[in-house]
């Protein structure tokens, strides 16, 4: 009930904020400065520097924790699935000797000699353009916030430390974080021009590696098609909106048009069949033909008979082993009998296959018929990489899936402010022991005050964020997209805007003026509130970045689930080999995440700039564990050719120009007017740089120039075995269903 009555005070009458929070008994906060007073915002729960320093000291204990358990725990032969099952399935060996070694049992740190070792180059060649790019990310980020380091630590941090009045460097421990951020400078103080050349400079460094950047993955991704051997989507065109002729089969239309307009080039077709059912029918078999195998071998216990009627309960004593077999027996001639209707039952598409890249490249970017809305064309993502679900949805159906993809990504961005507002309060104690007065005298103990405000509110923050990653793919999913990789791409950027709305916005306006989130209905006071806001919540963030950031990247290397869960499978039973599967590298999860520290990194590049080494230390930590994983752990599933790089760029440029807003609206509240009016022209700057670097890189990613695919088809010319890869890319684009259906027979064990 208060719960209720604070959110609607605090959310839908902001001019009795401090009305409703003496009705509810909570404190009247304490306006510590002016320019916060002005707009009604404060701090809740101001942290001191000794609750951050008790909060590095838990999670560099619990990053020491995990990295020495992860030391030990992969040396053992029995987790060689679970630390290393991209070698297992690349060399074949799923078992080392068994033979007792001390060596095993002592923690070392040689995995992290070995993840160094790998040039860019061998990464390109073994593990893709996907993986250099993402490991590209934690190296552009590891340059920019060197740079933003020394610059904070050394020059900004003491200004803003010494900016009321000289401060003694005694007691640091019972200093608050606000001595450390430019809330501690005098409005209207000449010192803050440092902050301003600081700004101006640190926007030209991030341009700069930015652009590096761009050229270097640019040059990567031309070298890699150079150095790979021809890829089928290479060779493949996507043809949708295929017109019905009267007399003529989908399959018929379709050859006889690129037969007539691309005679020198067209190699053959495959039209795609509605399957739907049909994989409803393989799925139910595998299951059953999985669960047959075990029980046949031994696997899980069974008993020897089993009553044929309904949940097994009623009718008569039949044989398990018979019973499953009549049941796959009568699924593999559904399957068969599905199969020889499926002839009917096509769909106005097919993948058509050219001779060379460059015939693909001018069927996929030409308008192919007088109708636009006929014979469209797009680049085919891999076989593997094929969401074949998409071709069973109709126009309709998809356009009404992403009218209510929409509706629910916008619900979920405001509904998820709840669980915001909830960790907001946990950092504030009196807020604590008005809802809780039972635990009075437990947070009144210094140590137990420390830990809530310096590390619970991150811990339990992050705790909600973990349900949020696969709603985004579910939404993604249903929105029509014809591959995996486009779907991932789709929720990489949803989970983006959400990461910032919820994230930053939510958690900075709520912990400050959540009131005041109608502001953004009025352009010119965004600066303003943003710049008041933003510092105030510089103590959550620092500590979100040990918590989330240290240790989620310790856990990530540590594996816990997928270890218990091989505990689990070999203590209750066998490990089926088959089911064995090596998890694909989740770019959708991480870029997010990793992008997100790196907004919260140049946002209080000048306002706290105390985050700055944590955030070092975090892309320092990941760099390294994430090329263990990709080098162990985890296998491509696809490859998009650096097609994440554009969403890193537009997500820098998105933070540099929050930094500059934010900027501008300090200078103004820190009454320093010309420095607010010269600050102005950087964002501008900064869009202009991107819009160049768009159309200087952007055509590029989006597809190759012609200048590369008739150079890598004139190599290929010299090639011996091109006939038999133009044999393969006929059946390349073939439905698995279709293929699976055909060796139904095979299933029987």
């Amino acid at each position: 009930m208060y719960f209720g009555k604070f959110v609607s005070c605090f959310l839908f009458d902001p001019d009795q904020k401090t009305l409703c929070r003496l009705i509810l008994g909570l404190s009247v906060p304490y306006h510590h400065n002016s320019w916060q007073a002005s707009l009604g915002l404060s701090e809740f729960g101001v942290m001191l520097l000794s609750a951050l320093l008790t909060s590095v000291g838990i999670n560099l204990g619990l990053c020491f924790l995990f990295f020495t358990l992860y030391s030990i725990l992969r040396k053992q032969p029995s987790n060689v699935t679970v630390y290393g099952p991209r070698l297992v399935k690349k060399d074949g060996k799923s078992q080392q000797s068994n033979e007792f070694n001390l060596e095993r049992l002592l923690p070392t740190a040689g995995w992290v000699k070995r993840a160094l070792e790998p040039t860019n180059d061998e990464i390109l060649s073994n593990l893709g353009l996907d993986a250099l790019v993402f490991i590209r990310v934690f190296v552009f980020s590891i340059r920019v916030f060197s740079f933003a380091s020394v610059v904070g630590i050394f020059i900004l941090l003491p200004v803003n430390y010494m900016g009321t009045e000289f401060e003694e460097f005694f007691d640091l421990p019972k200093k608050s974080m606000d001595n450390f951020s430019i809330s501690n400078v005098n409005d209207g103080s000449n010192k803050l021009w440092i902050h301003f050349c600081a700004i101006y400079i640190f926007t030209a460094v991030v341009c700069s590696l930015l652009y590096y950047e761009h050229k270097y993955i640019l040059t990567k991704r031309i070298a890699h098609l150079y150095s790979s051997k021809p890829q089928p989507q290479e060779f493949t065109v996507l043809v949708s909106g295929v017109p019905l002729v009267s007399g003529n089969s989908i399959s018929e239309t379709v050859e006889n048009f690129f037969r007539e307009y691309h005679s020198s080039s067209y190699l053959s077709h495959i039209v795609v069949h509605r399957t739907d059912k049909l994989k409803v029918l393989m799925n139910d078999a595998e299951k059953l033909y999985k669960k047959l195998t075990r029980v046949k071998s031994g696997s899980i216990s069974r008993q020897k008979s089993r009553r044929g009627g309904f949940l097994g309960m009623f009718g008569n004593n039949v044989d398990v082993v018979d019973h499953y077999q009549k049941k796959l027996d009568k699924l593999e001639d559904d399957m068969r009998l599905k199969q020889s209707l499926l002839a009917g039952e096509e769909v106005p598409a097919a993948f058509v296959s050219f001779r060379t890249r460059h015939g693909a490249a001018i069927a996929t970017n030409i308008q192919q018929g007088i109708d636009p809305t006929q014979w469209l064309t797009e680049a085919a993502p891999e076989p593997e990489d094929v969401h074949w679900p998409f071709f069973t949805a109709s126009f309709v159906r998809r356009w009404i899936s992403n009218v209510v993809v929409l509706v629910a990504f916008v619900a979920l961005l405001i509904l998820y402010i709840v669980p915001v507002v909830l960790v907001q309060g946990l950092a504030n104690l009196h807020q604590l022991e008005t809802w809780f007065p039972f635990l009075k005298g437990i947070l009144n103990m210094k140590i137990v005050s420390q830990v809530i405000t310096g590390y619970l509110p991150s811990l339990i923050f992050q705790l909600f964020l973990l349900i949020v990653p696969p709603i985004m793919l579910l939404l993604s999913s249903m929105q029509g997209f014809i591959s995996h990789s486009q779907i991932e791409k789709s929720a990489c950027i949803k989970l983006l805007i959400f990461t910032v709305w919820n994230s930053f916005f939510a958690n900075v306006l709520s912990g400050s003026a959540l009131y005041r989130v109608n502001v953004f209905l009025e352009p010119k006071t965004i600066p303003r509130v943003l710049a008041a806001a933003v510092p105030a919540q510089a103590s959550f963030f620092v500590s979100y970045v040990v918590t989330s950031g240290w240790t989620g990247l310790s856990s990530e290397i540590l594996r816990l689930v997928p270890l218990l869960w091989s505990f689990i499978t070999k203590l209750f039973g066998k490990e089926d080999d088959k089911e064995f599967e090596v998890p694909s590298t989740p770019f959708c999860q991480e870029i997010p995440r990793i992008l997100f520290f790196g907004l919260l990194g140049i946002t209080y590049f000048f306002l706290s700039p105390l985050i700055l080494p944590f955030l070092l230390v975090y892309y320092c930590l990941g760099y390294i564990i994430y090329r263990n994983q990709l080098l162990n752990v985890y296998a491509a599933k696809y490859e998009t050719g650096g097609k994440f790089w554009p969403i890193v760029h537009s997500y820098t440029i998105f933070s540099l120009v929050l930094m500059h807003i934010i900027a501008v609206g300090l200078f103004g509240l820190k009454e320093l007017p010309v420095a607010s009016s010269l600050t102005i022209p950087l964002p501008v700057l900064t869009v202009l740089f991107s819009i160049y670097c768009q159309r200087r890189f952007l055509p590029n990613f989006k597809s190759y120039p012609t200048q590369c695919l008739v150079n890598k088809d004139k190599a290929d010319e010299r090639e011996q075995n091109m006939s038999e890869f133009y044999s393969e890319l006929v059946v390349a684009y073939r439905d698995p269903a279709l293929s699976a259906s055909q060796d139904s027979r095979d299933i029987s064990p």
